[in-house]
């Protein structure tokens, strides 16, 4: 199939047969994910799909209703070195858009292990996800409004943007910690340190 995007009829039938297909690769498994990285499959162009920056997803310009099938499409999901968005099957490889993150970190729980802070999120589609050393924080200044958008890392190259009310219970457990030389308003998680800012630039954001 040529590299363009499918259209019509041929799209929906080829939605069909990919929801299909990822249904039996996740047949039976009550934990862990299809081994999307690892598969090599052909490229057969891009659908109308697309991943909003709230987290909704979206395929011909209509909302997808069904949690069940968004997370079907979720664990098929995989970014490849083009930076682009795929939903991998053994079968085929297909072109998605993703406007920010492809999932929402819509929870966050605090505990403490080995003597440690351990933050724990949920996202949208139902992963867990322990910040730490394999699942790091990142924070991007954003917007004109020069907005904090933290990230969390989930699997692969895929990313969870922190939803805004967990982002306010993140700031919260901020403290400055020296980085590299540096006073850095930070959070701990499971032994790491994730920087958010410069300190003194909090200062002056706070004034």
């Amino acid at each position: 199939m040529a590299a363009e995007e499918i259209s019509g009829q041929a799209d929906a039938a080829g939605l069909a047969a990919l929801i299909s297909r990822a249904s039996q690769e996740n047949a039976g498994k009550k934990r862990g994910l299809p081994p999307v990285e690892r598969w090599n499959p052909p490229f057969c162009g891009d659908i109308d799909m697309e991943i909003r920056a709230d987290g909704t997803w979206f395929y011909m310009g209509t909302p997808i209703g069904r949690p069940a099938l968004v997370r079907l499409f979720s664990t098929v999901l995989r970014k490849d070195d083009d930076q682009k968005t795929y939903l991998v099957t053994p079968v085929e490889k297909v072109g998605i858009r993703v406007v920010d993150a492809p999932f929402i970190a819509v929870e966050m729980s605090v505990t403490e292990g080995q003597g440690q802070q351990v933050l724990t999120f949920r996202t949208n589609v139902g992963d867990v996800v322990e910040a730490g050393g394999e699942h790091r924080l990142r924070f991007a200044i954003a917007g004109e409004n020069a907005e904090l958008k933290p990230y969390l890392h989930v699997r692969g190259r895929l990313e969870a943007l922190v939803s805004r009310a967990v982002m306010y219970e993140l700031v919260a457990l901020g403290e400055t910690i020296e980085v590299e030389g540096q006073a850095m308003f930070a959070v701990r998680s499971a032994g790491k340190v994730f920087a958010m800012m410069p300190a003194d630039e909090l200062d002056a954001l706070s004034r």
